[in-house]
């Protein structure tokens, strides 16, 4: 048997049988739970990793690509993101081209190892980590190896010429060209080739003319024609960044499990969330430290259910004498609490509602799918309340089936039944 787990807190009936990682499910109709454990998304990858979401940006040198990268990045906090530069892929010099490197054309096609490139690209976007080589342009020569880049749910190509290989554009799911005026990169090329690489500004001069503006004329401004978004004075144009990389999330503003199961919420990750997630995972992590994230997660995610709950408008006059339209959410509220893992969401939830009821039931597991109801203490009204069912793991999703079947004949509706779910893992045979 293998165990896989996918990370995304949610709110969600069934999650376990397709294997993704939860804050709360809303249950609105138990068949759901058994068909969803025929359905599996793998978004055409063969070990079931996510797709990541591939931007291509060229333009010409010193356009201010790395600065479009930047931006990207920086409003992108709740994905990860990488970049691959198109650099790090030239061609080391050899002893005789040394020689005459003056007269090497580093913006010509050939000089890029484009067949490595493709081959990196591809396996990160199968879910493979890769070794970046690195490329030093005082003693141009190419280091293999030098940077490890592991999957993420973006990744940036970026490089003068990423959009001259077919290959490499057909693997972008958006093209963006940096259009920047000439003599604005020619201003930025020279004070960079001065200050970061040492040269003089005669030899920087003579290696435009002789071969940057040409190439730039042949082999990169024809690609503009494939770009999917043209971003007019590159990093100045934050307009034109706000719009892609609303776009992006876009893409991922939906779970690809939500797609399939309209009842089912997935607490958007965050740094934040994920870097507690790290925590909590880590098997060297203090007992103490395991028990103070854990409980901040489970806490994010009893509140995200909570938002669920039905509510009516109220209005209240404030201190200072004026009305506030607000909302008042039902007070026919109790938690079943899964024994024992369930008990680790009760404080979180007696913290967010006070005085709540808060029932038990304890399932017992013998050999493959069978389940046994050991015991239970539910409140009598209970068919007349909401519930919150706290089950933080998953692992089959059988036990919490057979909960849900409990309360269905205890007279709970399906609409009233949220299930506040932290982590699920799909087992499945290797």
């Amino acid at each position: 048997m293998g165990s896989k787990s996918m990370e995304d807190e949610v709110l969600a009936p069934a999650a376990a049988a397709a294997g993704v990682h939860l804050s709360a499910l809303r249950l609105d109709g138990l068949n759901r739970i058994q068909d969803s454990k025929e359905q599996q998304t793998t978004s055409g990858l063969d070990n079931g990793h996510q797709e990541p979401f591939v931007i291509g940006v060229a333009g010409g040198a010193s356009s201010g690509k790395s600065t479009v990268c930047k931006m990207i990045i920086d409003q992108l906090r709740d994905q990860r993101v990488v970049v691959v530069t198109q650099e790090s892929f030239y061609h080391g010099l050899t002893d005789e081209e040394l020689v005459h490197v003056d007269d090497y054309n580093f913006d010509h096609p050939d000089a890029f190892n484009t067949e490595l490139f493709l081959s990196c690209i591809q396996n990160l976007r199968r879910g493979k980590a890769v070794d970046i080589p690195d490329y030093n342009f005082k003693t141009y020569k190419s280091v293999p190896n030098a940077r490890k880049v592991n999957p993420s749910d973006v990744i940036i190509l970026e490089g003068i010429l990423v959009f001259h290989d077919s290959r490499l554009r057909d693997l972008m799911n958006m093209k963006i060209f940096v259009d920047t005026d000439v003599d604005v990169r020619l201003t930025r090329r020279i004070r960079r080739d001065t200050i970061e690489k040492g040269r003089d500004i005669k030899t920087v001069l003579d290696q435009y003319s002789k071969f940057v503006k040409p190439a730039f004329e042949d082999f990169i401004l024809p690609t503009k024609k494939y770009a999917d978004i043209i971003i007019p004075r590159g990093g100045d144009n934050n307009v034109a960044t706000d719009l892609i990389v609303q776009h992006i999330r876009t893409k991922f503003g939906q779970h690809d499990l939500c797609k399939i199961h309209p009842n089912l919420y997935v607490i958007q990750t965050t740094y934040q969330i994920r870097g507690m997630h790290t925590i909590i995972r880590d098997a060297a992590t203090a007992t103490h430290d395991f028990i103070f994230y854990a409980d901040r997660l489970i806490r994010l995610v009893v509140e995200h259910g909570l938002g669920h709950l039905p509510f009516q408008e109220k209005q209240v006059i404030t201190p200072t004498g004026s009305v506030y339209t607000g909302v008042e959410f039902s007070k026919r509220l109790c938690g079943i609490s899964v024994i024992r893992s369930g008990e680790s969401m009760e404080n979180a939830l007696r913290a967010c509602c006070k005085g709540i009821k808060i029932g038990k039931i304890l399932i017992h597991r013998e050999g493959d799918n069978r389940q046994q109801l050991i015991y239970q203490n539910l409140p009598k009204d209970i068919a007349n309340r909401h519930v919150l069912l706290l089950d933080p793991i998953l692992g089959t999703g059988n036990s919490a089936v057979q909960v849900i079947s409990l309360l269905l004949k205890k007279g709970v509706q399906e609409a009233n039944i949220i299930f506040l779910n932290l982590i699920s893992v799909s087992l499945m045979k290797c």
